[in-house]
């Protein structure tokens, strides 16, 4: 369906309302969706193991959790108007969040070739009374660290228990690999469920809009919730430096597929939660000061985790419910390439072959996703990957590795065949990057001080 033909016929998105409730040790939060005129959604999110709320005024995080819940919702039509009946939001709250979905929907956009410029693009109303908003005070010096398959949460999660930190895990709709590595780390983990509306599934289907949307910023709005419901002070997110290079400029706007990732939105959320939502928690990531191939040098030390972790994207689609997940290593996509490439440096060759089932560098079909990574061809992939250089310096540190064994894979002779050449500085610039430190991140000092 076309995009305009949606707008005209599906014109207001609203917010209606939303509910929760304790029932056996289980917080229950539903969401109020409608794109009028007859189109209707109701979201549900699940947190076990909530044993009371007790006094604590949860209203106004729940509302926060509902507005970033929108968007999954809203992408379908891209109505015109969005109305806020469930809560309130002043002048700079409505900014902030219209500046959010331009922001974090730019590949959506891109994708579906959306012209996001016009001024009377997207209008986003509060239609509620003002009502006073309680911030949360007191919260114990604990930190909550989101888990996920993949290996940043794992490194986070293992340096901040051998410096005796005081954590607790949670994970949504957590995947196999997420929970075996809860299981094998963390005592009494969060588990929180999110379901999605099946009607949404069902207009995927029919030709309504989908795409991506910023799950980062999903994920901060949600941990805050816990931190608030759990009296965690901290919340350590595993976010690296790399997320902060964007993809491809469209409609003269840098398209990040990370953006919700980065450090620019990490500050924004700071301020917005600091000012609306709580002052008393902080939020920031743990490995903003790395790069993806750092982390994966210090992931290399945690060989219990290899044969269990995995980021592979492409193992969890379901194209809208039309296929079951793969649920391994697709071996074919950017990121199962770009994870191997910068393990590769790092790992054994025997670990990384039991890990992906194969040696990706002599998979000839990969030549156009190296190229891409390296930024040789067409952009970055849209996938969570490192920036073009260390993805550069990954494979000129794989080649090095390959020559000193005596064994060139294909990917790697068309690298030094290639590429080599036309970067004489990678020798120069891979000890760089391996001691890199950026300095623009949120790191408290005391946890700062765990790297060194």
């Amino acid at each position: 369906m076309k995009f305009e033909l949606l707008r005209e016929k599906y014109p207001r998105f609203i917010f209606k309302n939303y509910s929760y409730f304790l029932k056996e040790n289980n917080l229950k939060i539903f969401f109020d969706f409608k794109i009028e005129p007859d189109i209707n959604f109701r979201p549900e999110i699940l947190i076990e193991n909530v044993e009371k709320i007790g006094e604590r005024e949860l209203d106004n995080f729940v509302f926060h959790l509902g507005m970033i819940e929108i968007l999954s919702y809203w992408k379908a039509t891209c109505s015109k108007e969005i109305i806020i009946k469930a809560g309130y939001l002043n002048e700079e709250q409505i900014k902030w969040w219209r500046d959010l979905i331009i922001d974090g929907m730019g590949q959506f956009f891109y994708e579906n070739k959306i012209d996001f410029r016009k001024s009377d693009f997207l209008n986003i109303k509060s239609d509620c009374l003002k009502t006073k908003d309680k911030q949360s005070s007191n919260q114990k010096d604990r930190i909550l660290v989101p888990i996920g398959g993949g290996k940043d949460s794992i490194v986070t999660l293992e340096i901040l228990k051998k410096a005796g930190k005081d954590i607790l895990c949670f994970s949504l709709n957590p995947t196999e690999a997420a929970m075996k590595i809860l299981k094998k780390r963390c005592k009494n983990p969060i588990i929180v469920r999110r379901k999605i509306d099946k009607k949404l599934l069902e207009l995927n289907r029919k030709g309504f809009l989908n795409g991506h949307t910023p799950f980062s910023a999903y994920l901060a709005f949600l941990s805050i919730l816990l931190a608030r419901i759990f009296d965690f002070k901290y919340i350590a997110l595993s976010n690296e430096r790399s997320s902060n290079e964007g993809n491809i400029k469209y409609l003269g706007k840098e398209i990040n597929h990370q953006w919700s990732k980065s450090f620019e939105f990490e500050k924004r959320f700071r301020d917005y939660s600091k000012k609306y939502l709580s002052k008393d928690i902080e939020y920031f990531s743990f490995l903003r000061p790395l790069y993806e191939i750092q982390i994966a040098e210090l992931f290399s030390k945690y060989p219990k985790y290899f044969p269990i972790f995995l980021s592979c994207n492409e193992a969890y689609k379901t194209d809208s419910g039309k296929k079951k997940p793969l649920k391994k290593w697709c071996g074919k996509c950017s990121k199962c390439l770009f994870a191997f490439s910068i393990l590769y440096p790092f790992l054994k060759e025997k670990d990384l072959i039991k890990i992906f089932g194969k040696n990706l560098f002599n998979d000839k079909s990969l030549v156009p996703l190296m190229e891409e990574l390296i930024g040789e061809k067409r952009f970055k992939p849209f996938e969570c990957v490192g920036t073009t250089e260390e993805s550069l310096i990954a494979f000129y540190l794989d080649l090095k590795k390959a020559k000193k064994a005596g064994d060139l894979p294909f990917l790697l002779k068309h690298f030094e065949k290639k590429i080599l050449k036309k970067h004489p500085y990678l020798e120069k610039e891979s000890k760089k990057i391996l001691r890199s430190w950026n300095s623009q991140n949120n790191l408290p000092k005391e946890l700062e001080k765990l790297f060194n």
